[in-house]
């Protein structure tokens, strides 16, 4: 059994999580992933298979879309909803400023870094203040997709506001505004610091729709929690059977991801007839 298992993973799992649960699933084969997506985060994630796990380095490197809902004008410890909320009142320009190509960022200290060899967001739950070293990350599209108006004193929409922007995107009467952006990168990017460089926002939900070819829309669930009547709620669930998960073999997948796909992973143009060749 070798190849691309593609999963939609909930809130509160970690990335971790779902690669033991499929191991369990398929009985202890190899298994393991190609991109972190912190608890917090839910959508698609590519589980390796056997010797899929051989061409990690090809899918790390494929770019990755997101979807994600920011509160503006707070900032949180985390950039999420996990961390400690200050509200400042500042609201970045509408429309705002959004960074595309090369771009400068610094990871949250709550990330899965590492620093002197421990991930960073163990020290910063101890307390330790952190001091994240910047990388250059690529940012293929940044779109701000919808934003509320600040609701006025009695909750009503701003004077001037568009009927039909009032109607679908108002901020609740003493709640700060949201906005929706849609964001496709490189590897290695934080979408919650590209949030949090907006000056001021935290992501509220982050969803991750797509990793090169493959889209979450085509993702199914991990398998549930082990536990003695796990199979039977999956059937009751209407999940799929676990003893014949819907793998996309090795070579399809890499056939999926291309040659422009391998040489943006740094990865040789010939890696799926040998995996082809190997099966």
């Amino acid at each position: 059994m070798d190849g691309v298992l593609l999963i939609d993973k909930p809130a509160g799992m970690s990335s971790h999580d779902v690669v033991a649960a499929v191991r369990r699933a398929l009985g202890g084969v190899r298994t393991g992933h190609a991109g972190t997506l912190d608890p917090f985060a839910t959508g698609l994630l590519l589980v390796l298979v056997g010797r899929a796990t051989k061409a990690q380095s090809v899918f790390m490197g494929l770019p990755k879309r997101y979807h994600t809902v920011a509160r503006l004008g707070a900032v949180s410890s985390t950039g999420d909803t996990e961390g400690q909320i200050t509200i400042t009142g500042r609201v970045p320009a509408d429309p705002p400023r959004l960074p595309t190509g090369e771009v400068r960022q610094r990871p949250p200290t709550h990330s899965a870094i590492k620093l002197g060899g421990e991930r960073a967001y163990r020290r910063a739950r101890r307390g330790e203040q952190l001091v994240m070293p910047e990388r250059v990350v690529t940012v293929h599209r940044f779109e701000q997709l919808w934003r509320e108006a600040p609701a006025g004193p009695g909750g009503e929409p701003p004077a001037g506001a568009r009927a039909a922007d009032a109607r679908e995107h108002a901020a609740v009467a003493g709640e700060l505004p949201r906005a929706a952006f849609a964001i496709e990168c490189g590897s290695g990017t934080y979408v919650r610091s590209l949030i949090a460089d907006l000056g001021d926002g935290y992501c509220l939900e982050l969803r991750r729709t797509a990793i090169g070819p493959f889209d979450v829309r085509d993702a199914i669930a991990p398998p549930p929690p082990r536990t003695a009547g796990g199979a039977a709620a999956a059937a009751s669930a209407g999940g799929p059977p676990w003893a014949e998960p819907p793998l996309i073999a090795l070579a399809d997948a890499l056939a999926r991801v291309g040659p422009a796909g391998r040489a943006r992973a740094g990865e040789p143009g010939d890696e799926r007839a040998r995996a082809a060749r190997r099966q």
